[in-house]
């Protein structure tokens, strides 16, 4: 078996390698926007470390009992640590516990190996309690972490991993990719690639749960409805997604696409845009907002996201940011 990692091939080449010459580090930060793949190429170096019967140096079977094991993430020697919910606080309790757990031999596996995700989302405690394990790391022990950017965590803990950046695949080649694996009509794998940004996790999340795209509709009909409405009006849309905060959290995110394809039409930019489906819409709307008021929503709303991973009011947020919007008759 290859390591089966769609668009970032570089990178398993160079964990690869880091396997098969025995070079491994002793802890490594995935970082890249969600959907983007770091979990599954952190498995997928969990299983070249441990696997029983690597075919060649580096690269795991995906076969035998400790790759099956990992892929289910369900190996008496890996160790999963998140908190309880996407966007929710890892928290230093689960650190401790972890701490000790890494502080005993292997079960059976050659390397204790621990897969922490969305690092970004630890509290301060936590992120210092790591550290400390970090800086002194048990050996026969590799730590794998995950996180949207390196420069949300600690210097101090970034400074420790090996960083591996992963980007979202050119749309064209996610699109393609989407025939290959998924069996899709042309048109759908290139709309449904446009609305993830390149990023196969959250295509594969769009076309599993077609709810999830139905919803995402709405949030951007929504935005094109509130930016023609009055104070009132937002004032009680932002109660109503401030209610739930995962709800809120994916509004933002699409709203981001949102402002970005904006963004993109008022500067005449000939990159196509993410909600392909509102290309006239967002066009027309785009002619009566300036370049520097639609980068401002940008900023605005990428904001809006880092304060409530901060956990700021999310009601406060939501009102703030709908108030900021232009109106337009």
């Amino acid at each position: 078996m290859t390591w089966n990692i769609t668009g970032h091939d570089w990178a398993a080449q160079l964990l690869a390698e880091h396997v098969a010459h025995q070079n491994q580090r002793h802890a490594y930060l995935f970082a890249g926007p969600p959907g983007v793949g770091k979990r599954s190429l952190a498995l997928r170096f969990a299983q070249a470390l441990n696997c029983l019967q690597p075919p060649e140096p580096g690269q795991p079977c995906g076969t035998c009992r400790a790759c099956a094991q990992i892929e289910r993430q369900q190996h008496p020697d890996l160790f999963v640590i998140q908190a309880e919910q996407e966007g929710g606080t890892l928290k230093v309790e689960q650190i401790r516990t972890l701490q000790h757990s890494l502080s005993l031999a292997p079960y059976e596996a050659r390397y204790k190996i621990a897969l922490l995700l969305r690092f970004h989302e630890a509290n301060a405690s936590a992120s210092n309690a790591l550290l400390k394990t970090l800086e002194e790391a048990p050996s026969k022990v590799i730590l794998l972490l995950t996180a949207d950017t390196p420069e949300s965590l600690l210097p101090t803990i970034v400074s420790r991993c090996e960083v591996i950046r992963l980007r979202p695949m050119a749309v064209d080649g996610l699109a393609a990719a989407l025939q290959r694996s998924e069996m899709l009509p042309a048109d759908q794998a290139r709309r449904l690639a446009h609305l993830a940004g390149g990023r196969l996790g959250i295509a594969r999340r769009l076309l599993a749960d077609p709810a999830d795209m139905d919803r995402r509709r709405q949030w951007v009909d929504d935005a094109l409805r509130l930016i023609r409405e009055p104070r009132r009006e937002r004032f009680a849309y932002a109660e109503k997604i401030a209610r739930d905060r995962e709800t809120f959290r994916q509004v933002l995110f699409t709203w981001v696409s949102f402002w970005r394809d904006i963004l993109l039409c008022t500067a005449g930019a000939e990159t196509p845009l993410v909600n392909l489906d509102r290309d006239k819409e967002l066009r027309e709307l785009a002619q009566w907002i300036t370049l520097a008021d639609a980068r401002a929503r940008v900023s605005a709303v990428e904001n809006s996201l880092e304060q409530q991973e901060a956990n700021v009011n999310p009601r406060v947020l939501a009102e703030v940011l709908l108030l900021d919007w232009p109106r337009i008759q």
